[in-house]
């Protein structure tokens, strides 16, 4: 998956502050929906988002069940949303976007 930060350095310096010291609830609530590993690269101001999850892990389903399972997740979306911009293919109301596979080895 992917998104874009905004242009400013510290936004992006802030970005990356919180994601050193994520809060505990958003990494346990992550876990509980089925996430077994996460990890974010930056390239400017593009992000990809790469997961290893569960067999069952559906994103449309567990990622809004995700944001019920403490309050300061959703706390903490809304946060990050306000580092984000959505990429041009972003379909209306979509931040992060999935990118289409296409090579493994």
């Amino acid at each position: 998956m992917s998104v874009n930060l905004r242009e400013e350095e510290e936004a992006i310096k802030q970005y990356e502050h919180y994601h050193a010291y994520p809060w505990p609830e958003v990494v346990k609530s992550l876990k509980q929906v089925g996430i077994l590993d996460m990890k974010i690269y930056r390239l400017g101001r593009r992000l990809f988002m790469f997961m290893q999850v569960e067999d069952d892990f559906d994103p449309d389903v567990d990622f809004p069940r995700y944001l019920t399972l403490d309050e300061r997740c959703q706390e903490w979306e809304d946060l990050m949303g306000s580092f984000q911009v959505p990429l041009p293919e972003a379909g209306p109301g979509e931040k992060w976007v999935s990118m289409k596979k296409v090579f493994q080895l």
